[in-house]
């Protein structure tokens, strides 16, 4: 009996595949990174097709370990950096533009227009997101209004849009089947999120024509099998493709948060923090965002989420850019080297600011400079700004849910990272805690593919799976906390606005 699961997580820098155990362990995974294009200051693309490879190649990898036969594999899930829009056209499979990628902020200034316009209160009414630059819509609107080849195929009735579920999906069952899952529907800022459907307003508004779109479908079903003649996937024809899930309600449903209250945090590319709010949608009064985290069957649950835009790639800029540290690993070195980071605070701004200030004109700022500084500080700053983001999600979600965390659940690359989680619990002063698996992205989508084929029968036998490998204590002073934070505000003061 196929008694594995393999989880397909397309991220913004890699793209990787897993296979899992009926216990949540990993049996064997492979990765490959692709390249990052930035056309212009604030622009990032991918190109669709280096992302469907690199995803095959690593699907591939994982395969040809020989530590998991083909046969043996029960279905397969996907899980995707969310918002990133891709277009293309459903004869050839051509993509029509690159992949405008969650991160660019090209659309900034329609999305000013619109506030001006005062749809901001009927956008959070129906979807539960703020107007921003980060969602599909207005790339969806940027792509038919300057790429001619886009409109014409969209009058043709051959253009179709998908965020990278999608596409992943479109392309592994032949171009057969054309869904998206409820979690990424609620990230394009066309979507009714109470209704589970593509609100035609705000369609017609943008000029996006709904003949498009791909059909709303819940995280948890049998959308198709994979087709055959795949090149390099020729072994998995025939398996079922039966999850599809954000990246980050895939880690909350992977960190088993099934309760309303129970919350996460995932240090990846940005930093992202959900709490898992039921059958309830929850209305933010603090600028957070609110949408589907998973449908099985008939049954929905909504999350409250916050997000910073640079969390890891901060980390990356410190390696790959300015050349200070030679490993993630160095920079928990170097931070750990010093008591504090000697004044300064680094605001990580490169892409705006997200919740809960929504500044897409926000730059990244270093405040406090002065000679006795040196890269010891300058990276202990980027390990606290990361933890400072996310206590400002933290201070917001609280308002918002009235609830006052005892406990929060950590994943993602960078939260292998002690030091970074130390800070993070002496700054939101409660218990942080790791698990022994952090790939817990991945491991929701195999969760929820597993679910739709019978590997597990029901949530409660999965949530006996996770087990903790770590937890983080508060250590720090009570008033030290408090002026390390205060400090932390002016300096995201003086990194506002800059690019207006």
């Amino acid at each position: 009996m196929a008694q594995y699961v393999m989880a397909l997580d397309q991220g913004t820098t890699s793209s990787r595949a897993i296979i899992f155990d009926k216990k949540g362990n990993i049996i064997c995974k492979a990765q490959n990174e692709f390249e990052q294009i930035y056309p212009e200051a604030g622009w990032v693309e991918h190109d669709p097709l280096a992302i469907l490879y690199s995803q095959f190649q690593a699907v591939s990898g994982c395969i040809s370990s020989g530590e998991v036969k083909p046969s043996e594999i029960a279905a397969i899930g996907i899980t995707n950096q969310r918002e990133t829009t891709i277009l293309w056209d459903r004869q050839t499979g051509k993509p029509v533009y690159n992949a405008i990628v969650w991160q660019c902020r090209r659309t900034a200034d329609y999305c000013e227009k619109l506030k001006e316009e005062g749809l901001g209160d009927y956008i959070k009414e129906k979807t539960g997101l703020l107007i921003d630059a980060y969602f599909s819509g207005t790339k969806i609107k940027w792509i038919l209004d300057n790429v001619p080849e886009a409109r014409r195929l969209a009058d043709m009735g051959r253009l179709l849009f998908g965020t990278v579920e999608t596409w992943l999906i479109w392309n592994l069952t032949g171009g057969s089947v054309h869904v998206t899952d409820y979690s990424n529907a609620s990230r394009t800022m066309l979507f009714d999120v109470d209704n589970l459907c593509w609100d035609k307003t705000l369609c017609d508004k943008l000029g996006i024509p709904m003949s498009i779109l791909p059909e709303p479908v819940p995280s948890s079903k049998i959308y198709g099998r994979v087709a055959k003649g795949i090149l390099g996937l020729e072994a998995l024809e025939g398996i079922p493709i039966s999850g599809a899930i954000g990246d980050q309600p895939a880690a909350l449903f992977g960190q088993a948060c099934f309760e309303p209250g129970q919350a996460k945090n995932t240090y990846g590319t940005g930093c992202f923090l959900l709490m898992n709010t039921g059958e309830t949608r929850v209305k933010s009064k603090n600028n957070l965002l609110a949408g589907v985290a998973w449908g099985i069957g008939d049954k929905v649950e909504y999350a409250i989420e916050g997000s910073a835009f640079n969390a890891g790639s901060v980390i990356k800029w410190l390696r790959d850019e300015l050349h200070l540290i030679d490993s993630a690993r160095r920079c928990d070195e170097l931070a750990e080297s010093v008591p504090d980071a000697n004044g300064i605070y680094f605001v990580p701004a490169f892409t705006g600011l997200g919740a809960p200030y929504w500044d897409m004109y926000a730059r990244g700022c270093i405040v406090g400079l002065t000679r006795g500084v040196n890269r010891a500080h300058v990276a202990r700053s980027v390990l606290e700004a990361i933890t400072y983001q996310m206590t400002d999600l933290l201070e917001a979600m609280k308002a918002d849910s009235g609830i006052d965390f005892t406990e929060l659940r950590v994943d993602g690359g960078a939260s292998v990272s002690d030091i970074m989680l130390q800070i993070q619990a002496d700054m939101i002063r409660c218990n942080v805690n790791r698990p022994k698996t952090v790939e817990t992205t991945a491991l929701g989508a195999a969760y929820l593919a597993g679910l739709a084929v019978g590997v597990w029968e029901n949530k409660e036998e999965i949530e006996k799976n996770r087990q903790v490998e770590k937890i983080f204590e508060p250590k720090m002073d009570e008033a030290k906390r408090n002026a390390l934070y205060e400090g932390w505000k002016r300096a995201v003061e003086r990194s506002k606005d800059w690019a207006k």
